[in-house]
């Protein structure tokens, strides 16, 4: 089962270049399911034991199972879709001596600059097209060892600029080409259209490496983007396996993250408060009854973790370990929206699923990040557990984890679709 389900992961990752790739193979994954897509623009008519997904901007999707007309809770899962990487600028080609051509990128995340240099890279994203009456998008993924940001041989400096943080608007554009390379031209040509046609476009470099199973007795996984592509992955293929006669389960991927949360499809918008809003409407619910059923259920918010790092150990936490392949981590901090009783919650349904936890506390000289729990929770205010799973090297181009969590979090997750919530205070009886 791990063979088959760690080859799967690096299939969506290989898949999912940017966030709005990411939807499209989520969207896929649901398709064949037999899943009803429906339009924000529309209204909408459930059907009870059917399933449906809904998208919004080019990298948010949410998807749930409508169980029936008086069903009791929701039951979330809401992993992020997008990396850090680098974003393309407008008007990207720089020349250069008329020898060479760079391409004008910004930086999209916390990304760790250095780590991007002397390595392949490709392009992906979405172009907008002109058409008769109006305009489309339009997915693009060059797929191939397009760029290279090459870095300065250290004989070349000596005043130690190798040694210095990179300047991202000099030090870490990509070089495409000789003097008359155009990324809109390749864009355009494998996307089979005119160049004069694309009216803009949301275009992102990324490591296309594939992932690999590594370690002495290969007990670790490396890849791409696996913050958070494998709790999108786990999210995903957890939810299509599971079944909740009483619970509406639902799986909301959702985009920028990494920037912050702010855009019309992040978790600061009303996109999960809508879709819950409006499948209690088509439930014929009042006011008290979608509160009771926001209150009732649960949402995990799931983002990759940090492990102890072999090289830098005295990072962590002094008390509160992890480590690759010992199980979820359950992530408590005032910058998390994990509370007490939410995290007894999910060590309980873990514990009787036979899947190991490990609770993970910032250093407190070294605080680290959110993630989007506590701002999905400001307009969803549902119970809330923030979890992950431990690795290495995050918002690297290249990352580590332990290629048995990975089956730790997808059977937690299918665990937790399949449980039922009885909350009484802060008591909850699971089910």
């Amino acid at each position: 089962m791990t063979d088959q389900l760690t080859n799967r992961l690096f299939d969506f990752i290989e898949s999912s270049p940017t966030s709005c790739h990411a939807v499209n193979a989520v969207r896929a994954m649901l398709l064949q399911q037999g899943f009803t897509e429906l339009a924000e623009t529309q209204p909408w008519r459930l059907v009870p034991g059917q399933g449906y997904f809904a998208t919004r901007g080019p990298g948010s999707i949410i998807a749930f199972r409508y169980p029936k007309n008086d069903f009791k809770a929701f039951s979330i899962v809401a992993p992020h879709s997008d990396s850090p990487c680098f974003k393309v600028k407008g008007s990207p080609e720089m020349r250069v001596e008329k020898h060479y051509t760079k391409l004008n990128t910004e930086v999209y995340g916390g990304m760790v600059l250095n780590l991007w240099l002397d390595r392949p890279l490709s392009v992906a994203g979405r172009l907008v097209i002109r058409t008769e009456d109006g305009v489309r998008a339009q997915l693009l993924d060059l797929h191939s060892d397009l760029l290279i940001i090459p870095s300065l041989a250290p004989h070349m400096s000596r005043g130690g600029e190798a040694g210095a943080k990179p300047d991202p608007q000099k030090d870490t554009l990509p070089l495409l080409g000789g003097e008359e390379a155009d990324l809109l031209s390749l864009a355009a040509g494998r996307a089979g259209v005119a160049k004069e046609d694309i009216l803009d476009y949301d275009l992102y470099l990324y490591n296309r490496a594939r992932g690999a199973v590594l370690g002495g007795g290969a007990e670790f996984i490396a890849a791409p983007r696996l913050d958070d592509l494998e709790c999108v992955f786990s999210a995903v293929t957890a939810f299509l396996q599971s079944e909740n006669q009483e619970n509406c389960m639902v799986c909301a991927v959702l985009d920028n993250e990494e920037t912050g949360s702010m855009t019309r499809q992040g978790a600061n918008s009303t996109f999960l408060e809508d879709v819950i809003g409006r499948v209690c409407l088509c439930a014929g619910m009042g006011e008290q009854a979608r509160q009771a059923a926001i209150q009732g259920g649960m949402l995990l918010s799931a983002d990759n973790a940090h492990a102890v790092h072999p090289n830098y150990p005295e990072k962590a936490d002094p008390s509160s370990r992890c480590y690759l392949n010992e199980g979820v981590v359950i992530k408590h901090s005032t910058r998390y929206a994990t509370d007490g009783v939410s995290a007894g919650v999910f060590k309980r349904i873990c514990e009787k699923a036979g899947v190991p936890v490990q609770d993970f506390y910032n250093h407190s000289s070294n605080p680290g990040g959110g993630t989007l729990g506590l701002i999905s929770g400001s307009h969803v205010s549902i119970p809330t557990v923030d979890i992950g799973l431990a690795q290495l090297a995050m918002h690297s181009p290249y990352e580590t984890a332990g290629r048995d969590d990975l089956k730790h979090m997808v059977n937690a997750m299918t665990a937790f679709y399949n449980s039922v919530f009885a909350w009484q205070g802060n008591s909850c009886r699971i089910g």
